[in-house]
């Protein structure tokens, strides 16, 4: 699986949680959600000299309806804005970038343990001053999962994407794991932290019932149209690195949840093409202090 496969995969087990145990616990009837999630990057070393910062928002709303037959159907709207600040502003090469999603999960259940899902996708990502529409992709997320267990779900999952500048499909697969260790311990591959791409693990121990603490690992990457004046014109840019971070989440009630998380962004790399898809620069960055919040509200 090559680099841009396993950070994509990451993304779509996020996206697949996201429409498997919220949808499969929910009764009957509409499920109307709503994430916000905010990241700080503290400054970062360049391999070519000069460091950087950058601050990321994302805000979502879902709304999904569940049938008496257990099938269920939605819509998810993303909105999100990466702000990069760097130290050689003569070199720059990008600033505000837009991060657009809509998404139609639909899962349909197969009995009583087992469940198929999928979650067609346009994304929507570009430096303002660029045109939107130049930075749009498609896909689906697709998979099924099974309940081994009161206390254990698996399943295979895929999902296919085009890339910017890039003319063959990205086809990659993924599992998704979803278990309860104990009374108080899970791992899952599930939305953690809330609207980013996924992460690629998440442990977590429930303190007590309003009260959890966890440990997230996983592979992030961005692509993003470049606009038309900066030092790669038309060009398209690439974030990619692996955020680890330890979070305490508190839930005072099942509808509302809140998140404080600290940790760091490991391999972190930033590349740049040119209008054609040709290369013009790859730096590493080095490793970068990150925190921020999130919340999450049900009705």
């Amino acid at each position: 699986m090559n680099k841009h496969m396993a950070l994509s995969a990451s993304a779509m087990v996020a996206a697949l949680v996201t429409t498997t145990p919220a949808q499969a616990q929910m009764p009957t009837g509409w499920l109307n959600q709503v994430d916000g999630l905010a990241i700080y990057q503290g400054s970062a070393d360049l391999d070519n000299g000069g460091d950087f910062t950058a601050t990321r928002t994302f805000l979502r709303g879902t709304a999904l309806f569940k049938f008496d037959n257990g099938n269920s159907a939605g819509l998810s709207v993303n909105f999100g804005q990466f702000d990069y600040e760097f130290s050689q502003a003569s070199t720059q090469p990008w600033n505000d970038i837009r991060d657009i999603r809509i998404s139609t999960p639909v899962r349909l259940q197969l009995g009583e343990r087992a469940s198929l899902f999928a979650a067609p996708q346009v994304r929507w990502d570009y430096q303002r001053g660029a045109d939107a529409s130049d930075g749009v992709t498609a896909g689906l997320f697709a998979g099924a999962s099974w309940e081994i267990s009161d206390s254990l779900t698996l399943g295979p999952a895929f999902g296919a994407f085009s890339q910017l500048e890039e003319s063959e499909l990205q086809f990659f697969p993924a599992l998704l794991v979803d278990w309860d260790i104990s009374d108080r311990w899970n791992l899952n591959t599930g939305s953690g932290l809330g609207a980013t791409g996924g992460p690629g693990l998440t442990l977590k121990y429930a303190y007590n019932d309003k009260l959890d603490l966890s440990l997230s690992a996983r592979a992030e990457s961005v692509r993003f149209r470049l606009d038309d004046v900066g030092v790669a014109p038309d060009g398209v840019g690439e974030d990619d690195s692996i955020p680890v971070v330890v979070a305490i989440s508190y839930a005072p009630n099942p509808g509302m949840s809140f998140n404080v998380f600290a940790g760091a962004e490991f391999n972190g790399e930033l590349s740049l093409d040119d209008a054609n898809g040709n290369q013009i620069s790859s730096q590493s960055y080095d490793t970068a202090p990150i925190f921020g919040g999130s919340f999450r509200i049900r009705f």
